[in-house]
């Protein structure tokens, strides 16, 4: 438990305040094992390139660089041989530790701070189960607690529009634009995670106090302006864990493990748009709409509390650099510097300005597989929230719920999730995880994607399902069991989906899931403001056939990415990966 706590907030904070003395690292305790933590090939790099990563040779075939790794482990003397300073003979520099001769033109006297070995502790990709599987359960809380807030308002929606004298349209927009500020929040939140220096907890905790902290002013708006207002802001300041959540589930699992983590936290994402008109519809029926944002309140503080004292820091990154700094400290060595720290020290303000801003946009509509991929998955977003707004019509006035029940009536899309993760893990384990070169552990990212082919044709069965099932004359099961078959087919796109961009797109995988959110919430946040005038004019049953044929149009996006997604990495992609 004391390794949960110490790299915490609450750990850090508990360090400040004792001045050190409260959970000490190991170089901390014993200062002498700073040397065991300086990585010699890539010092030994620096001083000759002034860049620790391997040294570029022309590739025979095509004229182009090709990375290749370095062979100074095979002849660099001992560790002890060499003096830890830089040191003069002749006329040379030469590299303390590592003997290596400094370049006078572009080398650099640094020493690289990295990973003890392979399998160093702190790496989160070494952690012991139990602990990546604690941390994945509060990064699943933390994902619920937020996206719940969406659905959790559209039960107080009726009482909205009594109390502040409003049309349905207007009153909805308290759902819509909470969901428009998680969809652009992730542009900021989750290339800032990526920035050493920052890492992913002070981004989580940080923004979650304020999404807990304007909880207040939203259950007390006095008008309409001041709660669409507060709305936009809650989801804004919760948004981080909707996009970065994924590649902190990254940070510890290793690919041919990732989806594993990636499906529960899947799960956790849905079950919060499911289970928000449940939990808010009986408080909306009997306290009114502000007693839904006072749940969010209650549980989004207690995620906050959690969170503080007992979630770790899992960016490598962050790490590496805040145990370079500590050594640095130590031991009065300033050329101690991690790999991270080095690349980000070159950069310019604007540089950094591209990075957080503008990247996400550039790979998002520049990108062919990045643009079809967000567009599907943004296209059964929007209709999950439009067909989340006929459950009024169909178990309230066809069906005659009160608004509890209605909430009761979202439960048979979660029992559809629970019912899928099983034959999908399955399929992983026997058929996914054999295909991972066993060296590399890399795999083509286009494996990941047959599921998708088969989710994407449970949607339109759904839609038609539900939509000429919901009369009368047919017993309310029947909607419900085919509202199952849209969870099936959201869960089995949207985890290859996420998976696929990651493996396609490893170092700028957090602007690639950051416009991923902006494109689903942005049809997220639209489409529900004419889902009730579409249902009302067309009928359910139209209305839900509408949108099936919609998503049957979207349904060769996956084939055509499986057959031609490598060819489009490799020759039509600046960002995306080519080695495999």
């Amino acid at each position: 438990m004391s390794t949960l706590i110490q790299d915490s907030i609450a750990g850090h904070a508990l360090r400040l305040l004792s001045r050190g003395r409260l959970f000490r690292y190991a170089e901390e305790k014993d200062p002498s094992l700073w040397r065991r933590f300086v990585n010699l090939d890539k010092s030994g790099r620096m001083a000759e390139t002034g860049h620790p990563g391997p040294e570029p040779e022309p590739d025979a075939d095509s004229g182009s660089m090709t990375q290749v790794p370095s062979s100074r482990s095979q002849r660099r003397p001992p560790i002890t041989q060499y003096p830890s300073q830089a040191w003069s003979s002749n006329g040379q520099r030469y590299q303390g530790m590592t003997g290596a001769t400094i370049n006078p033109e572009k080398g650099r006297d640094v020493n690289v701070v990295d990973w003890w070995d392979e399998n160093d502790r702190e790496n989160p990709q070494n952690w012991p189960l139990w602990k990546k599987t604690v941390v994945t359960s509060e990064i699943c809380l933390l994902t619920f607690s937020v996206y719940i807030g969406s659905a959790i308002f559209s039960a107080g929606i009726p009482d909205v529009m009594q109390k502040f004298h409003i049309s349905q349209v207007a009153a909805t927009l308290g759902l819509t634009l909470f969901v428009a500020g998680y969809g652009c929040g992730p542009l900021l939140w989750s290339p800032m995670s990526e920035v050493p220096q920052i890492g992913r907890n002070p981004v989580y905790i940080a923004t979650l106090a304020v999404f807990v902290a304007l909880q207040v002013p939203t259950a007390l708006a006095g008008n309409l302006g001041t709660l669409l207002a507060f709305r936009f802001l809650t989801g804004f300041f919760g948004s981080p864990a909707l996009a970065t959540g994924g590649a902190t589930i990254s940070d510890m699992y290793r690919p041919s493990k990732r989806a594993y983590g990636i499906g529960i936290w899947g799960m956790s994402a849905v079950c919060g748009p499911v289970l928000g008109p449940l939990v808010g519809g009986f408080a909306a029926q009997a306290k009114g709409w502000r007693w839904t944002i006072w749940e969010l309140m209650w549980l989004s503080g207690f995620t906050l509390v959690v969170l503080t004292i007992f979630l770790p820091e899992t960016s490598s990154t962050n790490i590496l650099y805040r145990r370079a700094r500590r050594l640095r400290r130590l031991t009065h060595r300033h050329n101690l510097r991690s790999e991270p720290e080095i690349e980000i020290a070159g950069l310019t303000a604007r540089e950094l300005a591209m990075i957080t801003l503008v990247r996400p946009f550039t790979l998002n509509f520049l990108e062919p597989m990045v643009f079809l991929l967000n567009l599907y998955i943004a296209l059964i977003y929007g209709l999950l929230y439009v067909w989340f707004e006929s459950f009024a019509i169909v178990f309230g006035e066809i069906y005659h719920f009160n608004l509890g029940q209605i909430g009761l009536a979202y439960i048979g899309i979660l029992t559809g999730v629970i019912i899928t993760i099983p034959p999908y893990y399955w399929w992983m384990h026997r058929y996914l995880e054999p295909k991972f070169d066993p060296v590399t552990g890399a795999l083509p990212p286009e494996a990941r994607l047959p599921p998708a082919i088969i989710g994407g044709l449970f949607i339109p069965v759904c839609l038609f399902w539900f939509g000429w099932s919901a009369r009368p004359d047919i017993h309310w099961i029947m909607p419900i069991v085919g509202s199952g078959f849209f969870a099936v087919g959201a869960f089995l796109l949207f985890n290859p989906v996420l998976n696929y961009l990651s493996d396609a797109y490893p170092v700028y995988a957090a602007s690639v899931l950051a416009g991923n959110d902006l494109f689903r919430s942005s049809f997220g946040a639209g489409f529900p403001l004419f889902a009730t005038a579409m249902y009302r004019n067309l009928g359910v049953d139209w209305a839900s056939s509408t949108l099936a044929f919609l998503a049957v149009a979207f349904v060769p996006i996956p084939v055509v990415l499986m057959k031609y997604g490598e060819t489009l990495r490799k020759k039509h992609s600046r960002f995306a990966r080519k080695d495999i």
